[in-house]
């Protein structure tokens, strides 16, 4: 009995490879094809030997090789290195020297060449709770995180002065523009504290023009043109914020109060650390495959300063260098780059720095960037980047649309639901899509609330953030949904391994395409020649 099952196995199995390779069941699968890919790819009983020599790059098999436990197992190691590391792994701190040696050295150990990709950036450290306060015309402390919270990448200091608005628009359907010109502090008393409004500019350009107006501090809050935009958010200056002044993010009522008060006199007080450092992204790339054709899968190897970083993005960090395992005696026809970014949760930094200080040429080679942010959230759900923007209406550079339409051809054999994911320019695809490089990738979620339809399709807990320790000390690794995991690491080992043999999806698309493939005359030129509406880079807040 047993050896019919074995030959039944062997032969569902033989048929689903034909069919894999040949694209066929790619939106209609049997459910018992289904049922026996699933099975097949989760399964963890496998033979010692199954997996450890791989001499090729199968979508039928390597999902099965990309085993959830062995992604736990760096995370472990991950979470160790934090543990020793006061319980951080941000870009910066030993706790991320010590993981970028740790990826190395697994490299290494794999028969990978391993290049440090060194940048500097501005470190940003959260050493205490801010202090606001006011001094006239009403003693009155405020409340961190309710009433106000840091700007990211403030400067420190602890400044007291009387407050002077600048050019506010007060009311629903406002449409500020205050502190987005020099001109908007004409007259403005210099050594006081300056009261900005959100809107229409990014929030570093409000606090450098405070600045060289003379404001010793200022406060951005928010805009109150719509009930959504009247709380705290998570705000951001910018790695490059060249103020040199604390700067708070304030409430919208809080704002409007004080403005309407011509004494208003208020202390506050920024403890944090900000100062130039000196990391490393970690690069790698197959020993085989086509050097002019590069596939680039990357993940963010810091985590915030508050946490271990485990699910963020410690999944994401772990999958990619299981899978450069899996594929470290591959012989396959496109080459593979593997990339672990710093700083991303500085602002993109490592990432951006990456791809801007590529040449032309260089930055030509690469057909396709996949990134994996986050891919196993508790209360999760399964997101693809929406390269084709048909669900959120800004479609990715020529070639986004294929890479897309490959995860969805995964899920639909697994009988996953999934839906696309918004291009916010959140997490590391962001230069590579400015710069015209097709992307796709995978996304769980982080504090964004599952929906009770969601909560229907996927499981899990309606009204939930999907996951309620991102960017918490609590982010450690029982924060991690291994049947996520699982999935989603098996859908980069699948789309992995089709475009290491092939990217004529991704070629076709690109051909075409209205207008004609990045060139490299062009690829520089993107960024100016199209203009987003850019409102995040990296986790925070621009404007």
């Amino acid at each position: 009995m047993q050896k019919i099952i074995k030959k039944t196995t062997i032969l569902a199995g033989v048929t689903c490879a034909v069919a894999l390779s040949s694209g066929a069941f790619a939106n209609n699968v049997p459910p018992n094809v289904s049922t026996f890919l699933d099975d097949f790819w989760s399964d963890n009983s496998l033979h010692p030997f199954e997996c450890r020599f791989t001499f090729g790059a199968s979508p039928f098999y390597m999902p099965r090789c990309m085993q959830a436990s062995n992604v736990m197992e760096y995370l472990e190691d991950l979470q160790e290195i934090a543990d020793n590391n006061l319980g951080t792994r941000a870009a910066g701190l030993d706790g991320y020297t010590e993981s970028v040696d740790y990826v190395a050295h697994k490299l290494r150990k794999m028969g990978y060449k391993v290049t440090y990709d060194s940048f500097d950036f501005n470190a940003f450290y959260e050493l205490g709770d801010g202090q606001l306060s006011s001094l006239a015309p009403v003693p009155t402390s405020y409340e961190w995180d309710v009433d106000f919270t840091y700007m990211s990448q403030t400067e420190a200091g602890n400044v007291t002065a009387m407050v002077e608005a600048v050019d506010l628009d007060l009311g629903l359907g406002n449409a500020s523009t205050s502190g987005c010109e020099p001109e908007d502090f004409a007259g403005f008393t210099a050594g006081n504290i300056a009261l900005v409004q959100r809107g229409a500019c990014a929030f570093s350009v409000k606090a450098e023009n405070a600045a060289a107006a003379g404001a010793v501090g200022a406060i951005v809050f928010n805009q109150g043109n719509s009930e959504d935009r009247t709380g705290l958010i998570r705000g951001t200056l910018g790695s490059e914020y060249a103020g040199g002044i604390p700067v708070f993010f304030a409430t919208y009522d809080n704002g409007v109060a004080w403005a309407s008060e011509p004494t208003q006199t208020l202390s506050m007080m920024a403890d944090v650390l900000r100062e130039v450092r000196s990391v490393d992204n970690v690069i790698a790339e197959t020993r085989w495959g086509d050097p002019d054709n590069i596939v680039m899968l990357g993940a963010h190897l810091d985590s915030v300063f508050e946490g271990a970083g485990i699910n963020d993005n410690g999944t994401g960090s772990a999958a990619v260098l299981e899978m450069a395992n899996l594929l470290k005696r591959a012989r396959i026809k496109n080459k593979v780059r593997f990339a672990w970014w710093g700083a991303e949760e500085a602002g993109l930094v490592g990432s951006t720095d990456y791809v801007q200080r590529l040449s032309p040429e260089e930055l030509a080679k690469i057909k396709v960037y996949l990134n994996f942010d986050m891919i196993g959230s508790p209360n999760y759900f399964y997101g693809l980047y929406d390269g084709d923007g048909s669900e959120f209406d800004l479609q990715g550079p020529p070639g986004s649309a294929a890479t897309e339409g490959m995860f969805e051809r995964y899920f639909n054999l697994r009988a996953e639901p999934f839906e696309g994911s918004e291009i916010s320019f959140r997490s590391d695809y962001a230069e590579f899509f400015l710069q015209g490089v097709a992307f796709g990738g995978l996304f769980t979620g982080a504090e964004g609330i599952k929906s009770a339809e969601q909560a229907a399709l996927y499981g899990g807990f309606a009204d939930v953030a999907f996951d309620e320790c991102y960017h918490a000390d609590c982010d450690d690794i029982n924060n991690v949904n291994e049947r996520a995991l699982e999935v989603n690491a098996d859908a980069i080992a699948y789309v992995t391994s089709v475009f290491a043999n092939t990217t004529k999806a991704i070629d076709d698309e690109i051909a075409a395409a209205e207008a004609p493939a990045p060139t490299i005359q062009m690829l520089r030129s993107v960024q100016q020649n199209q203009q987003y509406d850019i409102t995040h880079w990296g986790k925070y807040w621009i404007k």
